[in-house]
């Protein structure tokens, strides 16, 4: 199972995959959490931001992923997912492949952004920024959105929602 958890920078995707797998590692052994800034680490940065650095990753994210589904390692994964057809390419080749998004307008996220990302390029101080210069497409069909708007996220509310998938019911019977 793959659990993809989509959303904008500051949408709370991080977070809440900590608190996903925190919850899930206890009773499934062989759970694995992929976060789209640490696999940039993992292969010492060496890709960018831009369109092509970030398609690079998101492949990257989508190999690594399906690798260890196949090998019947569960998987959840945190990333901005920008490009339609890797979140195509994971329906079609992932078995149990579920994605989460996590919703949230650029006004809640600019509130959140302690690293003010969001002013920083609107005022063309910094580049290729999701929802900014780099277009944000929502998925086309996400098994659960999660609306996140809020300044003070319940996060414990979303988690019980992502623990009620399918997918992850049926694993934790």
């Amino acid at each position: 199972m793959v659990t993809w958890i989509i959303g904008l920078s500051r949408a709370g995707k991080t977070t809440l995959s900590k608190l996903l797998y925190n919850k899930l590692k206890p009773k499934i052994n062989n759970l694995v959490l992929l976060d789209g800034d640490i696999l940039r680490e993992l292969f010492g940065n060496d890709v960018d931001h831009t369109i092509e650095g970030r398609r690079i990753n998101a492949e990257r994210l989508s190999h690594l992923s399906k690798f260890l589904s196949d090998q019947d390692i569960h998987v959840i994964a945190a990333v901005l997912s920008i490009f339609p057809q890797w979140q195509a390419w994971n329906r079609e080749n992932i078995i149990d492949y579920q994605e989460v998004y996590l919703k949230a307008s650029i006004d809640a996220l600019e509130k959140r952004d302690v690293n003010n990302l969001y002013s920083q390029a609107k005022a063309g101080k910094l580049k290729n920024v999701v929802g900014v210069d780099i277009p944000f497409l929502e998925p086309e069909n996400p098994d659960l959105v999660i609306e996140n708007n809020i300044e003070t996220e319940n996060f414990d509310l979303m988690l019980e929602e992502i623990l009620a998938l399918k997918g992850i019911d049926r694993i934790l019977k």
